[in-house]
């Protein structure tokens, strides 16, 4: 991230926060940066799930979006409220143009949570070269006041099925060791652990550092 999209949302969320926030979330920073910097990796053989998922409680419907102008306005302003929106949208429209898909999950008709799908390729370097019929799953997030519902595993069973009938390979997830609620929604959603690695990208190239305990608890 460069030094100034860093500190254009650190200002927009003191603004939006105020101090006390504001450090709580630069020392949960700090901490993850220095102390947990591995990443859980997850994988899931989409030719292995012949069987339709679980049956959406009537209230929660799923939606795949494609493009920014496909996203309505009180949704785009859920998805960018809690950080600098103009950052936020920016980073939007990039997605969009490598071909990412948005997925939204609603409760009665209220957006829980979303997540982004691509395929054939990273936004970022990767820990390994994706395959064209290969997905990667990023950024998942659920709304604070719909957590501890299963809205995460919900979104990613459904997601899972959708790839699945259009005949895609593989989909890649991965989660910070700390993120113990991310991990558990891949475990719980049909992935399987790959392994535990670091990355880091020095003068252009990307250096991978595998764990030899490729366990994550």
């Amino acid at each position: 991230m460069a030094i100034s999209t860093a500190i254009s949302r650190f200002t927009d969320y003191y603004r939006r926060h105020g101090l006390p926030a504001t450090a709580r979330r630069t020392w949960l920073a700090v901490q993850r940066s220095l102390f947990s910097s591995r990443s859980v990796l997850f994988y899931c053989d989409l030719a292995t799930q012949t069987s339709p998922p679980r049956d959406l409680p009537t209230f929660l419907k799923v939606e795949r979006i494609k493009s920014l102008a496909e996203l309505n306005h009180g949704d785009l302003e859920a998805m960018t409220s809690f950080w600098n929106p103009k950052l936020a949208e920016k980073s939007m429209k990039e997605r969009f143009n490598l071909g990412a898909s948005l997925w939204l999950i609603k409760s009665h008709d209220k957006l829980a949570g979303y997540g982004w799908t691509l395929q054939g390729r990273t936004v970022e370097p990767h820990y390994f070269p994706l395959g064209h019929d290969d997905v990667q799953f990023i950024d998942f997030y659920v709304f604070p006041k719909y957590r501890g519902r299963g809205i995460d595993w919900f979104l990613m069973t459904q997601i899972l099925h959708r790839l699945a009938v259009e005949g895609l390979g593989r989909a890649f997830g991965e989660a910070g060791e700390w993120n113990q609620a991310s991990i558990a929604s891949f475990r719980m959603s049909r992935f399987d652990c790959l392994g535990l690695a670091r990355k880091c990208t020095i003068l252009g190239r990307t250096i991978v550092c595998w764990s030899k305990n490729g366990t994550a608890h």
